[in-house]
């Protein structure tokens, strides 16, 4: 797997093949005003200063050094709107100012010799290179993607309203949610962007047949699936199997068009495997350890507060030690890591140049189509932002030489139309390939509280009429808080087995609010206490507000077909 990357392209035939790079952007709706430092909120600034800010100093480099290589970028609506948050922003910037204090700290026990120094003075060096990206785009983390979805260097696609996970929506009773997930994530994503994208991220990458018909109805132009959605789908030809047996690989390498019209990207399990599997790349030893972090080895006072509730140990971000291979760590070598990082984006490309010239070439250049979680580069990977430029970089050099070329998949379903009509297969991306993650025995209790609430919700917005004041502000809220019931993160934490509490708690809460908002909504004559439940409600969860009037209830008629 060693080949030229320019190699067996041709004369006259194009090149040798697509490499569709995708990011999905994705957290909870976490806003705890009611909390000066919320652990939950903190979720969002790791991500900022760690995977996002550094996603967009990446983009602004390769526009000033005139670099095409375009991959795709899905931002949820939730962290979308936690982005534009006003408040969220001041707590961010609050939050890596007391990092830095804390690497600073560190740094003054580790003295001149210190053997962690180089390492702690590494992060700081990070965490002042995000702040810089911040304070060049004045906070406007949004804005700044937006500027380079128009030069052409990321296509912006989003997903559900909140990540809700449509094939346990898209039953009888509560179908209309389904519907409403899809349509209200694209109003809120184009309302706070200005970008209506052709395409559309299904959470988890999860489909049954139902969702082909909700995606058509909403002119959601293509989506991604696993590989073993279009597997079973495909001709022999557009599919490439590497391995035997059990261990085998299968590869799609070109898109299949639904009955509907919808085209459907299946994932490279071998672009995807050496990235995210447990003896992928960020395992190596010379990696930065994702666990072991300086909050819970300094002194607490040197943490300057940085603890949760009741003195609970916190995880800084700021981490000096590398995976190294056995239980005593070593001191983290950032330059090391960082050229290691090169060496394995190249590899990652020349991969991808072998795979292209084992499969036969049809109607369309073969294609490799490579989704991660945006916050695996960065968060995760300590290295993955240097990974994900040198890729880039490599790829956009290859395609000077007839090799492998980045493309988005927009581009990708405009240049080259023609798919095979095929209907994708039921799958996900989760454990197992199904639906066990979010609707087997560990969470199915949740589901109790979606199907009540929507259902109560549901039959208010077809009970209450065009209501207006205090009852249209309770009414739509109600909506609000039934998406978030929905959300697909819920039962993702219970699966997992972490923040389990905070799943559970959140999951009632959102449904309760909704149960009362709904029967507010249908009160003629709101109390004063009614009043103010509606207001502090629309405090705490203020999403979907930059959508017209009417557009959160429209997006629940049916009959409609929204």
């Amino acid at each position: 797997m060693t080949s030229s990357v320019g190699s067996a392209s041709g004369e006259g035939r194009g090149p040798l093949g697509y490499v569709a790079l995708v990011l999905h952007a994705h957290l909870p709706y976490v806003r705890h005003p009611e909390h000066e430092r919320s652990l939950e909120e903190r979720w969002l600034f790791e991500a900022l200063w760690e995977s996002y800010l550094p996603l967009v100093g990446m983009l602004d480099r390769l526009e000033n050094e005139g670099i095409r290589a375009p991959f795709s970028l899905s931002v949820s609506p939730p962290l979308a709107a936690m982005l534009l948050d006003p408040m969220l922003c001041a707590r961010f910037e609050d939050h890596v100012t007391r990092t830095r204090a804390v690497a600073d700290r560190a740094l003054a026990r580790e003295g001149t010799s210190g053997a962690l120094g180089p390492a702690i003075r590494h992060h700081r060096r990070r965490l002042d290179e995000a702040r810089s990206v911040w304070d060049r785009h004045e906070g406007r983390v949004l804005r700044a993607l937006v500027h380079h979805h128009r030069g052409g260097r990321v296509d912006l696609l989003t997903t559900c309203a909140t990540h809700g996970f449509l094939p346990g929506l898209a039953v009888a009773r509560t179908e209309p949610w389904a519907r409403a997930q899809v349509r209200v994530g694209q109003l809120a994503f184009e309302a706070m962007t200005g970008v209506r994208p052709r395409g559309l991220w299904l959470p988890e990458c999860a489909f049954a047949p139902a969702i082909d018909d909700v995606l058509a109805s909403a002119g959601v132009a293509f989506s991604v699936l696993d590989a073993h959605g279009l597997a079973l789908a495909q001709p022999r030809q557009d599919v490439a199997s590497l391995g035997e047996g059990d261990g085998a690989l299968v590869v799609p390498v070109s898109p299949i068009r639904s009955p509907s019209g919808a085209m459907y990207f299946g994932r490279d399990l071998f672009a995807g495997r050496s990235v995210w599997a447990m003896d992928g790349y960020p395992s190596h030893p010379d990696y930065r350890e994702f666990h072991r972090d300086l909050g819970f080895d300094l002194p607490e006072a040197d943490l300057l507060g940085e603890v949760g509730p009741g003195g609970t140990r916190v995880a800084t971000g700021i981490k000096p030690y590398r995976i190294t291979g056995s239980e005593r760590k070593m001191p983290y070598r950032a330059e090391a890591a960082e050229a290691l990082a090169g060496v394995h984006a190249e590899a990652w490309v020349r991969d991808r140049a072998w795979l292209f010239g084992e499969v036969p070439r049809g109607k369309s250049p073969p294609l490799s189509v490579a989704p991660f979680d945006a916050e695996l580069f960065g968060h995760f990977w300590h290295e993955g932002p240097v990974f994900l430029e040198r890729a880039l970089r490599a790829l956009a050099r290859a395609a000077e030489e007839g090799g492998p070329e980045a493309i988005s998949l927009s581009e990708y379903s405009e240049r080259f139309p023609e798919a095979n009509v095929a209907a994708p297969a039921v799958s996900t991306w989760g454990e197992g390939g199904f639906a066990e993650t979010w609707t087997g025995p560990r969470t199915a209790s949740l589901w109790r509280h979606v199907h009540h609430a929507s259902a109560e919700v549901l039959g208010a917005v077809r009970s209450a009429g065009p209501v207006a004041g205090v009852r249209g502000e309770a009414l739509d809220q109600a909506i609000v808080e039934a998406l978030l019931v929905q959300s697909s993160d819920f039962p993702f934490m219970v699966h997992q087995g972490t923040t389990v509490e905070y799943a559970l708690s959140r999951t009632a809460l959102h449904a309760a609010n909704a149960r009362r908002l709904s029967a507010i909504a249908l009160t003629e004559s709101p109390t004063p206490d009614d009043v103010a439940f509606t207001r502090a409600a629309r405090e705490r969860a203020p999403l979907f507000r930059d959508l017209a009037p009417g557009e959160l209830r429209a997006a629940l008629h049916t009959e409609e077909r929204v």
